[in-house]
């Protein structure tokens, strides 16, 4: 295993963690903090020692995430048997932008049933109970997991590129995807407009404060990108909608001032 090749791909997922989680903490937990409090789905902020706790974390997942493309990308003895491919125009650009939505669906899937297994009870335990130590989570939540989860979590990885044809760039930006809609179910806040999760399209997907919720109550709303499994297995949370609603229509209190 080549070390440049590790550094290279540890930087990568540092400085995506670290730049993307953090333009939102500074927003939102910063900058804006007082004006937009009102609008955070649970009303209270975590304790600094929270925020250290999922970076830290969160760290030692990335040293593991890290390890399995190096392991991966342009090595003779493994790269043979993936289906990696080095130049677009081998499939065509018409795959290329289809194999994405193929990969949403495919690790929304693998997330769903591989998430409602570390809810089993040995399991929680184990595995799951570090990401689950944010009841209110952060930003800084989106990969504090324990080494047993983060192992399973980038699964996800070696599925893909032995199971369909993929280019690097696929990778690339599939990932920068999921790390981004992993911050924002993380948020605290919601960002899809009032009335989203009724609609033919937004009842379809996941929000914050479906995720959100999950974090609160532990149980229910196990999906990642989509609502499919959660509808079809039946186990969204009863209140969601409502809990939506509620959060999308609170109003800005009135300042002194302008009681004045």
């Amino acid at each position: 295993m080549s070390i440049t090749k590790y550094l290279f791909f540890l930087l990568q997922i540092l400085s995506r963690y670290f730049i993307i989680a953090g333009v939102f903490f500074l927003l939102f937990y910063v900058i804006y903090k007082s004006k937009w409090s009102y609008k955070k789905i649970q009303k209270i902020f975590p304790l600094a020692k929270d925020y250290r706790r999922e970076i830290l974390n969160s760290l030692f997942a990335i040293g593991l995430f890290a390890l399995i493309p190096t392991l991966f990308f342009k090595n003779p003895v493994l790269k043979p048997y993936t289906q990696l491919y080095d130049e677009i125009a081998e499939r065509g650009w018409f795959y290329y932008f289809l194999a994405f939505p193929i990969m949403a669906f495919l690790h929304d899937t693998y997330f769903y049933w591989m998430h409602r297994l570390l809810h089993t009870k040995y399991l929680y335990k184990k595995m799951h109970l570090i990401h689950h130590l944010s009841t209110n989570p952060s930003p800084w939540a989106a990969y504090s997991f324990s080494f047993g989860e983060a192992v399973v979590e980038v699964g996800i990885f070696v599925i893909f590129i032995f199971l369909m044809p993929l280019h690097k760039t696929h990778l690339f930006f599939f990932f920068l995807f999921s790390f981004l809609y992993n911050v924002y179910g993380h948020l605290g806040w919601e960002l899809y407009p009032k009335g989203f999760s009724k609609n033919w399209f937004g009842r379809w997907m996941n929000t914050s404060v479906n995720h959100n919720m999950h974090h609160k109550y532990v149980k229910g709303n196990y999906s990642l990108y989509f609502l499919f499994w959660d509808r079809w297995m039946n186990i969204l949370r009863e209140d969601y909608e409502a809990h939506y609603d509620e959060v999308k229509n609170r109003q800005a209190p009135i300042s002194a001032e302008n009681k004045s």
